[in-house]
Order: structure tokens, then C-alpha cells, then sequence
């Protein structure tokens, strides 16, 4: 059984940070691009981070460039994502997923498994 468990999430105060992880079994995940999507009420499901296989090459929405931070620890089948100066427009649901092609990571249909969502409110 896939289960993708995201935890980390809070209410912080702008220019805090956090540190979101998401915990990955039931699939061979060396095998699979990881992703962080965000979605705030009313608004789309929209791409913030993915990181390839081995190696490590990562790859960011323009609105976090600089700010956020996607890393994996293969041997503990988990990714995480550090996010620093939050600002109030990072105010979402935070969700994980797993591509195993990757062909356009940046999509949100790429993604064959996905984790339920921690919620992050930044407040100004």
C-alpha cells in the first residue's frame, strides 16, 4: 500500500521558517521524482519544488526560488522541503507526491501518488 505522510506544517509569523517531511512507503522510492504542491483556498494546485532520482537536481516555482530548499534521504525513503523567509502568500495546503517519469514534473498530473497535506499559515 502507497501512503505518503507529510508533517511539519503550522501557523508561523512572516520571515519565520519551516521544515516540511514527507514519510514514503509502498513503492521503490529511488525509482521516483519527488514534488512539493501547494494549493490556498480558492485557488489551483500549483507546482513549488521536485528533485530527481540520484544526484539530486532540483528544481523550483519562480515564487520560491531562493527561499525554499528540496532535499531527499534515499535511505530513509523521505524528502523534505525547508522553507525560509515564509511570506503570508505561502499561506496553503502543502502536499507530496511521486512521479516515477517526471516528463513535465512541474504539473501536478505527472504525479502518480500524492500524500494528504499539512497546512502552513503565514501570518504578516
Amino acid at each position: 500500500q502507497v501512503q505518503l505522510e507529510e508533517s511539519g506544517g503550522g501557523a508561523v509569523q512572516a520571515g519565520d521558517s519551516l521544515r516540511l517531511s514527507c514519510a514514503t512507503s509502498g513503492f521503490t522510492f529511488n525509482d521516483y521524482i519527488m514534488g512539493w504542491f501547494r494549493q490556498a483556498p480558492g485557488k489551483e494546485r500549483e507546482f513549488v519544488a521536485a528533485i530527481k532520482w540520484y544526484g539530486g537536481t532540483s528544481f523550483y516555482a519562480d515564487s520560491v526560488k531562493g527561499r525554499f530548499i528540496i532535499d531527499r534521504v534515499n535511505s530513509k525513503n523521505l524528502v523534505w522541503l525547508q522553507m525560509n523567509s515564509l511570506k503570508p502568500e505561502d499561506t496553503a495546503v502543502y502536499y507530496c507526491a511521486a512521479s516515477k517519469w517526471g516528463a513535465n514534473l512541474k504539473s501536478s498530473t505527472d504525479y502518480e501518488y500524492w500524500g494528504q497535506g499539512t497546512q502552513v499559515t503565514v501570518s504578516a
